[in-house]
């Protein structure tokens, strides 16, 4: 026993000052880690504060000069030189602004913000004078000490002036160094702090090293003996323990008792776990494994007393946004708060014996089998369609998702429980594919629809590499000449077998097999190539190629990339290439689309927004994410001379767009008189089958060179 104790003894004092000597080399390691970290902390942050100071004055002097632009229009158009004055002034007080001048359309100054504008009618002559006379459009210099952001005044179409605003680079680098300087030093307070504390830990390790060492001379062989037999019996699974009384006030005292305790707690801890094997740990809704169980339990039941049973199988619509844009975190908060508005409505309209259950992601299954199952489904899925489809705050933010439902029975669609989840799941797609937002019930239909569909993905998969794919082009002229100055892109499949498949057909299918993340950057990479190689139109500039972009690709976060990478390799002018995005895609995040519009602009290309007016949001969403035109829906302009609203509308578009500066485009134009109604309210661009056919790449060359 002796022998015991001291050889236990012993290799205990060993392993602590082994331990001692670890945790004092680790110590060191952490010591010499923390100042390198706090170096490249410095450097990092250094960077970024760098990047956000010149993103801040560039941001800064760009909307000063557009707000000038607009705010000194009707001033200066009327020589109200008093109010260009105090527009000027107003403006110069701000912080690291150096000058804003007022210039006439030859280059005159006409205000400087002094009282007596010494340099009235001279023309300017500083270095940067030149590039800001000429501009038509916002223009950015820069110099050592100024960036200067020039931006034309304009009356309607007439270029009255023009107003630069000086950014002073000098005070932005002071206040840069300044900020690189506080943070330094409140690096170097955080690391002594942090010093303080790893020395406090080690000394008190130390200490506490020290005292066990000395108290584990007491005898631990008895003590350990019984609880190495506690825990075999344990192990066998009997939790009743004899308790052995110890009246021991040490670590060791409190172990022996603790098992006593012990045998009760993992009794009640195997329930719990039993508990936990059937319940949903983020909802405390039942799991999947326990909701087929019991669907097998009612299904049984059913059987025998012929009864019916009800499933609805919901599904959240692009609920992987959520996670994508916001975070895991944020995606948890969605799904407790679509789990509480599911179990109100349930508790509303699906029974007493009701069942819901997650059966993990964003997929919810119900289970109703009391009264009129067909009728109290179709409520429930009513409900659930009304109250998902409210829109959720989430960290501060609101969303709009929605829940695709689907409805099936049995025993109508199906005789057990893997076949019922099935067509379940199968008639949520298809409320999918309906648009979401919605229920559809369950049909032997839909079995051929989903092969169907699944037969098309598989043949798509392969239709580029197999030359099935083709890009045909819509020609697009101005109104005001009609002159075609651009093409939109169009994709064309002609299958061997099927024939030709309508883009609404492939498209769609492509979008939700994600297979248009794939074919997407092949159309752009190919009408670039073909581009290039046209020759230049009439008025002696190469036509602009607008190719569509799917929401996936948007949120995918690479288009920037993807599209500079495209214009380097293919050669094609920027200028020469427009993205058109969905409106749908663009309002529903407008935070990601500005960021990911801010970087398509510093590419060159210009945004188009497609379909504009059937997504139901307003101009005023544009302010927030700046696009370089719209493109009026063809529904509007379908009933325009039959239908005053839709004229009045399509009317009060063309002038908002252009009170923004917003090219607008008009599509589906079939007739003469919609052309001529648009070309009198001054819209910019046209197309539509009155116009043009969508022609091939030869026939395109073909119209320049005829001069069309």
């Amino acid at each position: 026993m002796s022998r015991l104790g001291s050889g236990m003894q012993a290799k205990f004092v060993l392993a602590m000052s082994g331990a001692m000597l670890v945790v004092v080399a680790i110590v060191a390691v952490v010591l010499g880690r923390q100042a390198t970290m706090q170096g490249e902390v410095q450097h990092l942050s250094g960077n970024v504060i760098h990047d956000l100071f010149d993103r801040s004055v560039r941001s800064r002097g760009e909307a000063l000069a557009r707000e000038l632009s607009d705010a000194l229009a009707n001033p200066l158009y009327y020589n109200d030189l008093e109010q260009v004055g105090a527009l000027v002034r107003n403006t110069s007080r701000q912080q690291v602004v150096r000058y804003v001048l007022v210039f006439d359309e030859n280059g005159r100054l006409i205000h400087d913000g002094s009282v007596d504008v010494l340099e009235f009618g001279q023309p300017m002559r500083d270095p940067l004078a030149t590039g800001a006379v000429g501009a038509r459009e916002l223009v950015v210099q820069q110099s050592p000490k100024v960036l200067d952001n020039a931006m034309p005044i304009m009356i309607g179409n007439q270029r009255i002036g023009g107003v630069r605003v000086g950014m002073a680079l000098d005070d932005v680098q002071a206040m840069e160094k300044k900020a690189n300087q506080t943070l330094g030093e409140r690096l170097q307070q955080v690391g002594k702090r942090h010093l303080g504390w790893l020395l406090l830990m080690l000394g008190l390790l130390v200490g506490i090293g020290a005292v066990v060492i000395i108290y584990v001379q007491r005898t631990l062989v008895t003590p350990i003996r019984w609880l190495a037999g506690a825990a075999r019996q344990i192990e066998a699974g009997d939790y009743n323990l004899q308790m052995r009384q110890s009246h021991r006030q040490d670590e060791v005292g409190e172990l022996v008792r603790a098992f006593g305790r012990m045998s009760q707690a993992i009794a009640r801890h195997d329930r719990e776990v039993r508990h936990m094997a059937y319940t949903d740990a983020l909802t405390g809704l039942t799991n999947r494994l326990a909701f087929r169980e019991a669907l097998d339990h009612r299904l049984m039941a059913a059987r025998a007393s012929g009864h019916r049973l009800g499933l609805l199988f919901a599904d959240i619509d692009d609920f992987k946004r959520v996670n994508d844009t916001l975070g895991h975190e944020a995606g948890d908060e969605a799904l407790l708060q679509f789990a509480q508005r599911i179990s109100a409505a349930v508790a509303q309209a699906g029974g007493d014996e009701a069942l819901l259950a997650r059966f993990g992601g964003d997929e919810f299954v119900i289970l109703i089998g009391e009264g009129d199952v067909a009728a109290r489904a179709r409520e429930l899925a009513e409900i659930l369609v009304r109250e998902l489809g409210q829109p959720l705050v989430v960290q501060g933010r609101e969303l709009f998702l929605g829940t695709s439902i689907g409805v099936t029975l049995f025993p109508d669609d199906a005789a057990d429980a893997t076949t019922l989840l099935k067509n379940g799941d199968i008639a949520m797609y298809q409320a999918k594919m309906a648009g979401k937002n919605c229920y559809r019930y369950y049909s032997r239909a839909m079995d051929h629809a989903v092969e169907r569909r699944v037969h098309m993905e598989q043949e798509l998969r392969g239709a580029w590499e197999r030359g099935e794919l083709r890009l045909a082009y819509q020609p697009i002229y101005r109104t005001r000449d009609r002159r075609m100055v651009g093409v939109e892109v169009l994709l064309r499949w002609q299958h061997p077998t099927l024939g030709t498949i309508p883009p609404s057909v492939f498209i769609e299918v492509a979008e939700q097999s994600g297979l248009i993340e794939v074919i997407g950057p092949k159309v752009l990479r190919a009408a670039c190539t073909e581009a290039v190689q046209w020759p230049p139109g009439a008025d002696g500039e190469g036509l602009f190629v607008s190719v569509n972009v799917s929401p996936r690709q948007l949120r995918g976060g690479e288009l920037p990339t993807l599209v500079a990478d495209c214009l380097r390799d293919t050669g094609l002018p920027a200028s020469r290439l427009h993205l058109e995005l969905t409106e749908t895609a663009v309002i529903g995040d407008e935070m990601l689309a500005a960021a990911l519009l801010d970087k398509l602009h510093r590419t060159g290309v210009k945004v188009w927004l497609d379909d504009f007016g059937t997504g139901f949001s307003g101009l005023s969403h544009l302010r927030q994410v700046p696009v370089d035109g719209v493109k009026i829906d063809k529904s509007f302009v379908a009933d325009m001379q039959r239908d005053p609203d839709d004229l009045a509308l399509t009317t009060a578009i063309i002038a908002m767009a252009h009170a923004l500066g917003i090219t607008v485009v008009a599509e589906g134009i079939e007739q003469e008189v919609q052309f001529d109604l648009l070309a009198q309210r001054g819209c910019d661009l046209a197309q539509g089958y009155w116009l043009s056919h969508p022609v091939s790449a030869t026939d395109v060359v073909q119209l320049l060179e005829a001069g069309s």
